[in-house]
Order: structure tokens, then sequence, then C-alpha cells
């Protein structure tokens, strides 16, 4: 219960991401204007709660842990979920996490430098220092982990309510000009189609989380319940918060200042609090050095699951004898983090993840439509109308079409990883009849690694007693 309980508050925590204090930034800046901006967050919102149910439906249909990467593997076979947990391995995840840490590290040095943009050398330290801070933690002691997400939490709300709070006081004070229609939709460069997807892009990453709970179905108590409740109960309430925390931040600084601004919590507190104006970027630091700690705790969920299924070695699904914490896979999560920080241009970085992760959400609901076909009376206690993904698809393919003309670049990057995975899959897993001397080279690593690490496979070390294999299960 205590795991189910861990997991239940880390989704809270979590789908109100800290994207919010670094996307607003991007979602402007390509959508040209600010009533535009406003709608980007306004439909980003609800494609991510159509998203949400067509995996609601995924969720108890094929009620593993894992996520899309069980339902890319169960449907389209071993290549295509293997291609989803490489590419989240090398890149949703560390870029995710790189992110984040590089958000905590603007807010937190931005006081310092109050005229201008703090040294990209000064941000990349921090970033790695707060990273591998976390990994200690969630390395020592779940416990720890799960008291860091609780403590910092606080900082997120506190930041979220008091922006929104001060912008219904701005506009009962008659400040919104940007607000009326007339200057709303003025556009401060020509409107593309191409940068207006990369908006969604920016938008979808504040949005990032709600599909954390189809990380641990297995573990959920009444999925068939919670999980839907879930959704519609999380889902229209981050939206409100979102186009809100927008709102309120335009009605303290003009669409020029915000795209201006590395740090928009930052300069809306300066504009508004006065003396106090130092409770923002503590707020949001803190809001960020929480969502590094969450993204941590549950990336191992997806490592288990993919040992478990023999598509990722064994080693990186195995948790301490005495204190029960993943080490080999937080510790593979940190260094691929770190190498991602080698450039500090966030909003890349966000581009880069999000167009990878809305290739595999739309071939995750493309499944879904698959399934249907194929196994038409399979139990489904949750059955959604086929509407729902079509609309997603047609919004799916838009984005994708229009992402990669306006980023060829960075979108290719992102497939050439991808398709990386392809002779790994091959040589590592479809090719069974390995040479045994390769075989043995293989399990003297890993038990070199267990040895090192002090980790055994979940299911060989089940002792009672310890405090922290009570709390991971």
């Amino acid at each position: 219960i205590s795991k189910q309980r861990n997991f239940s508050l880390l989704n809270r925590c979590n789908i109100i991401g800290s994207g919010i204090f670094v996307s607003p930034k991007g979602v402007l800046e390509n959508s040209s204007s600010v009533g535009l901006a406003l709608i980007v967050w306004t439909l980003t919102g609800v494609i991510t709660a159509i998203s949400a149910l067509c995996y609601a439906e995924l969720g108890v249909t094929i009620p593993k842990s894992g996520g899309d990467y069980s339902y890319v593997k169960d449907i389209f076979g071993g290549l295509a979920g293997f291609l989803r947990l490489w590419i989240a391995v090398l890149v949703i995840y560390p870029t995710n996490q790189a992110v984040i840490a590089l958000t905590f590290a603007n807010y937190a040095l931005q006081p310092l430098f109050p005229s201008c943009f703090p040294p990209e050398r000064a941000l990349g330290l921090l970033a790695a220092v707060c990273l591998l801070l976390l990994t200690w933690i969630n390395c020592f002691s779940v416990r720890w982990a799960t008291r860091v997400q609780d403590v910092f939490t606080t900082g997120k709300l506190l930041a979220l309510f008091l922006i929104i709070i001060m912008g219904i006081v701005q506009i009962c004070q008659g400040n919104f000009y940007w607000l009326e229609p007339e200057h709303a939709f003025h556009p401060l460069q020509p409107y593309d189609v191409g940068r207006i997807a990369l908006a969604f892009l920016q938008g979808s990453f504040a949005y990032a989380g709600w599909n954390f709970l189809n990380y641990v179905t297995e573990e959920l108590i009444d999925p068939y319940r919670n999980l839907p409740r879930a959704i519609f109960i999380s889902v229209p309430l981050v939206t409100f918060v979102y186009v809100f925390a927008n709102i309120a931040y335009i009605t303290a600084m003009s669409p020029q200042e915000l795209i201006a601004s590395n740090a928009v919590a930052v300069t809306f507190g300066e504009k508004l609090l006065g003396v106090m104006s130092w409770i923002m970027p503590i707020s949001v630091a803190l809001s960020t050095f929480g969502g590094v700690n969450g993204s941590l705790f549950t990336s191992s969920r997806l490592f288990f699951a993919g040992a478990r299924e023999g598509h990722l070695p064994r080693l990186l699904a195995m948790i301490h004898v005495n204190r029960c914490t993943p080490i080999p896979a937080l510790l593979f999560t940190c260094l691929s983090t770190l190498l991602m920080l080698c450039t500090s241009d966030i909003y890349t970085l966000i581009n880069y993840v999000g167009f990878i992760n809305y290739l595999f959400y739309g071939v995750t609901v493309a499944g879904q439509i698959v399934l249907r076909i194929k196994e038409p009376d399979i139990h489904r206690p949750i059955k959604v109308s086929l509407a729902w993904p079509v609309i997603f698809l047609i919004f799916w393919a838009f984005l994708l079409i229009f992402s990669l003309y306006s980023e060829p670049v960075v979108c290719c990057i992102g497939l050439a990883i991808m398709l990386s995975g392809v002779p790994v899959y091959l040589f590592g897993i479809y090719w069974e009849n390995k040479p045994e001397n390769f075989n043995s080279f293989v399990a003297k690593l890993t038990h070199l690694g267990q040895k090192l690490f002090m980790v055994v496979y979940p299911t060989e070390g089940s002792e009672d007693g310890n405090e922290d294999k009570d709390e991971a299960g």
C-alpha cells in the first residue's frame, strides 16, 4: 500500500510539471501572438486529455507496468517495443531531466545576475551538481527520495498560487492590455505554421507526466476506476492552472519582456513583488529540484519493465540488497543526463524530446485502433469512442510534419538515434543463439556489477525487516 501511495504522490507532483516555468517563453515566441499562445496552451490541454483517455483504455486492456513501451511491444511486436524503450532510455528521460535541471540552475542563479543571463558554464555546473546530489539520494534511500518529493512540491504549488493570485489582482486593477482581442492577436512576427507546431511541442513539455500512472498500472488499486478518475480530475485542473498562469504572466510584462527572459517567473516577481521578489526564484528552484527527483524516481519502473521482457540487461533492473534502490538504473540515467547537459539551450532540448515523444504517442494511439481490429472481443473495462484516437492522430500528423519542416536537423537527429536501436535489437535480442563465449562474458559483467553495487534481481532477494524494502515493495 505504501508503494502505491508513493507513486500516487509522485504522479500528482509531476503532472503539474516544472515546465510551466520554462515553456511560456518558447510557446509565445513560436506562436507569434499572446492570443494564439493561450489557444496553444488550451488545445494542448485538450489533446493531452484525449491521449490520456486512449492510454486509459490501453492501460486496463493490457494491464502491465511500463506504459506505452508495453503496449507497443504487445501490439506491434518486439522491435517496435524495443525502439520505444531505446529512445526513452537514451533520449526522453535524460533530456527531460537535463531540461528541468537547467531550469533549476537558471532560477537559482538569476538573482545573482539581475542585468544579464547567467554564464553557460555556471548553469551546466549547477545543473550537474543538482543531478548528482539527487541521484545519490535516490541510490541511498527510497524513503529519502519520497520525502524530498513531499518537501519540494510545496515550492511548485506556492509559486503557481502566487502567480495566479497576482494575475487576478492585476486584471481587477485593469492591467489587461495584452489580453484585449485587438492587442492579443497582434503578431509579434509573421505567423508560420511550422513555428506554431513547435509552439505545441514547447507546450506539451509542460504537460509531461500525464501518462506516469500507466507506468505502474499493475500497482494501482482498482485501476478500472482510479485511472479514468485521475485523468478527469488532473488534466482539466492542470490546463486551468497553466492557462491562468500564462494570463498572469502577460498582465505584468509585455510579450517582448517575456520572450527576453530566461526565467519568466523571476521577471514576473520582480515586476510585482518588490522587496519580496526573492520568493519567486526560491519557490521555482525548489519546484524544479523536486521535478528532477521525481523523474529519477519513476524512470526505474521503465528499466524494470524492459529488463523483465529481456529488452535490457538484467543489471539495470536490479536493486540494492539492503536499501532496495535501483542503483544501476539510476547511475545509467545520471550519466546519460550529464551528457545532455553539454548543451545549455533548453528550448532546443525541448523540441528534441517533444518530437520523439509525440512520435511514439502517435504509434501507441494507432495501436489502440489496431487492437480494436485484431482483437475486437478482448475484455475492455474502459472503452472510448474511436473518434478520440482519430482526432489525436490527425493532430499528431500535423505536429510531426510541420515540426520536421521547421527543425529538420533536430528531428532527424532524434530519428537517427531511434533507428540506431535496430541493429542493437537484431544483435542483442533477435539473435538468440549467440556464441557461448559471448554469453559467458555478459554473465561475468553482470556478476561484476552485482558485486560492485551490491544488487540483485528483485525476485531473488526478498527479506523482511528493512524500512526501505517495506516502502519499495
